[in-house]
């Protein structure tokens, strides 16, 4: 949304805020030229009621705003009714999920996604494997893996060279360090990391993140073990720059059937080596192109992560990041965006042709 802030007035929708005051929305400006727009509605209706509410603070919004051609672009389906008064020249659903998998998930999600699918122009999925599933669903679906802004995961690679300092809370954590950022939730294999941890006394991990949806007491513990809580986009490169590992550790079930996680090119992007288990955006293309070490099983995931460990420093390391980073060479937000931004263009040249016929 940065880059097609670049172009045209791009206007983010958040979740609502709930109080006590009337309906009401409040907008602010982020320096990337992305407009934030927060519904703030009154509590105490019911989540049908509460999203026609906003659906009109956003129709109203629209024509205040002088918006007569704009574009609609959709994140969940379980958010589809607050478009209910708007007419976009084009509807994308930006898919980076199979949500309907997730734990909790609303019984209502299948069907609203089939409503979003019959109303929806285009569908851009986050990964390969989520493409191959949503492609029989819409005939205009197109896979965007996610992409990376190498410049600014490569500050750890910076900072590693220079020997700046470290994160405060991570200062005091022994080497070797294997990390993981990202939601703790029903993706995290717990059970792996918990035996690594146990096998491998001598191994330090750190995870940043939110603990979501499972119990925090269900986390294994121990003293290698550091649970430092979630980190802001900006401070993750300095985390990185002291970790020796980076790791993957996704459990295989329905919820991580279908990712294709970020973190992949931003590990790399970083110069840290990675081990993954086997999911299949990382196998394809990180894993197959020797990028990624990719095991299943605590046998071949903590061998994996000792090779990792074992290669530092030699020049069989340096030769793989050097290929890693000519692949990284070849992804950007920005290439991204411009392919995305064509396809939308096609997509509103195609429904001009289809309405003049109609009309004819």
């Amino acid at each position: 949304m940065t880059r097609a802030a670049r172009s045209r007035r791009v206007f983010y929708v958040e979740e609502p805020i709930f109080g006590e005051a009337p309906d009401h929305l409040v907008t602010r400006q982020d320096p990337s030229g992305v407009v934030v727009v927060t519904p703030h509605i009154e509590i105490g209706h019911s989540p049908a009621q509460s999203q026609t509410r906003t659906a009109r603070l956003l129709a109203e919004f629209v024509e205040d705003e002088g918006l007569e051609v704009y574009d609609l672009w959709v994140y969940t389906p379980m958010e589809l009714p607050i478009t209910a008064g708007l007419r976009p020249r084009v509807t994308v659903y930006d898919c980076m999920d199979e949500l309907a998998n997730f734990k909790g998930a609303s019984p209502e999600l299948r069907a609203r996604e089939a409503q979003l699918f019959a109303q929806a122009d285009l569908v851009f999925t986050g990964g390969h494997r989520l493409y191959e599933a949503k492609c029989k669903q819409h005939a205009s679906a197109h896979p965007f893996p996610s992409s990376v802004d190498t410049a600014h995961f490569a500050q750890a690679r910076t900072r590693r060279s220079t020997e700046q300092g470290d994160a405060a809370d991570q200062r005091d954590v022994p080497r070797p360090r294997l990390g993981f950022y990202g939601v703790i939730d029903e993706r995290f294999d717990i059970a792996l990391v918990g035996e690594l941890a146990r096998r491998r006394p001598e191994w330090q991990f750190v995870l940043l993140g939110p603990v979501v949806k499972i119990d925090p007491a269900d986390l294994p513990r121990g003293q290698n073990l550091h649970y430092l809580g979630m980190k802001s986009y900006t401070e993750l490169p300095t985390y990185l720059a002291g970790w020796d590992v980076a790791l993957l550790p996704f459990a295989l079930n329905e919820a991580t059937e279908f990712i294709s996680p970020t973190k992949t090119p931003e590990y790399l992007a970083a110069g840290v080596p990675v081990v993954s288990t086997g999911i299949r955006d990382v196998i394809r293309p990180y894993g197959e192109r020797d990028l990624v070490r990719v095991a299943d099983g605590v046998d071949a995931f903590e061998a994996a992560c000792a090779a990792a460990l074992g290669e530092a420093g030699t020049p069989a390391a340096g030769e793989r990041r050097e290929r890693a980073d000519r692949y990284l060479s070849t992804l950007s937000w920005d290439r991204t965006w411009a392919e995305m931004s064509a396809l939308i263009e096609s997509a509103a040249t195609s429904r001009v042709a289809v309405a003049g016929v109609a009309d004819d």
